[in-house]
């Protein structure tokens, strides 16, 4: 029990850790501090995604399971109306949380750090708008939910503990030692991640919550896409 706990609180640790290396990589080759990486996110953390994908296989390769068993994904008759009014509500719980964490420690409602969607290469960027949604879909929702949330007996533990690391890890992301940012990109989630852990706790179909996830991502990417465009058709 205690070795099997321990390997939990690892992988629920480990895309936090897996960020800061990165960034810290990243900054050690390029010779430039964090700020000057920053705008890299989105592609860092297709990095990181693919490296948890890795880490999840492994593990389902292990315990002689698959992937959609450890989510315990189920074919399911879709529901329109129902299926599109949580997704609804997981963007709602999502804008709500960053505009709470915006105004406690910005004191601005909204509040946008212009690095989230700061151009890169056009081209990286729209690849990384197939690249990026998808992978941290898998990896985010097999770490937290398929061996976090199920992981754990008690429904308490169920839900914040996979819900605390859930958030913990866009606070590196990207990677800073602003704390106001840290503390920022925390508050910004975890009411969303809160969200997602009890309503699978109790049940709901995965696929609406992984569906409802990728649009999150998917919207991220496309502005990142049009900032960097824009940036590239500005240039003299």
């Amino acid at each position: 029990m205690m070795k099997a706990n321990r390997k939990l609180w690892i992988a629920l640790s480990m895309r936090s850790l897996l960020f800061i290396a990165a960034f810290s990589l990243c900054s050690i080759v390029t010779r430039r501090d964090f700020t000057q990486i920053a705008h890299w996110w989105s592609v860092i953390a297709s990095a990181v995604n693919i490296v948890t994908i890795m880490v999840l296989w492994g593990i389902c390769r292990r315990g002689n399971t698959t992937y959609r068993d450890m989510i315990r994904y189920r074919k399911r008759q879709p529901s329109i109306f129902k299926d599109v009014w949580f997704i609804a509500e997981m963007l709602l719980i999502g804008m709500g949380g960053m505009y709470l964490a915006g105004g406690l420690c910005y004191g601005r409602i909204p509040y946008f750090a212009p690095m989230m969607i700061a151009p890169v290469s056009p081209y990286l960027a729209v690849l990384n708008i197939f690249i990026l949604p998808l992978t941290t879909t898998i990896a985010e929702d097999g770490v937290y939910l398929g061996y976090g949330v199920n992981g754990f007996t008690t429904k308490w533990a169920a839900v914040l503990i996979p819900a605390f690391f859930y958030a913990l890890q866009h606070s590196f992301i990207p990677m800073t030692f602003d704390i106001r940012f840290i503390v920022w990109r925390f508050l910004s989630f975890f009411p969303l991640t809160i969200w997602i852990c009890f309503r699978y706790y109790r049940g709901s179909a995965v696929s609406v919550i992984m569906t409802g996830h990728w649009i999150l991502n998917m919207a991220t990417t496309i502005q990142i896409a049009i900032t960097s465009f824009h940036r590239l058709l500005s240039m003299p």
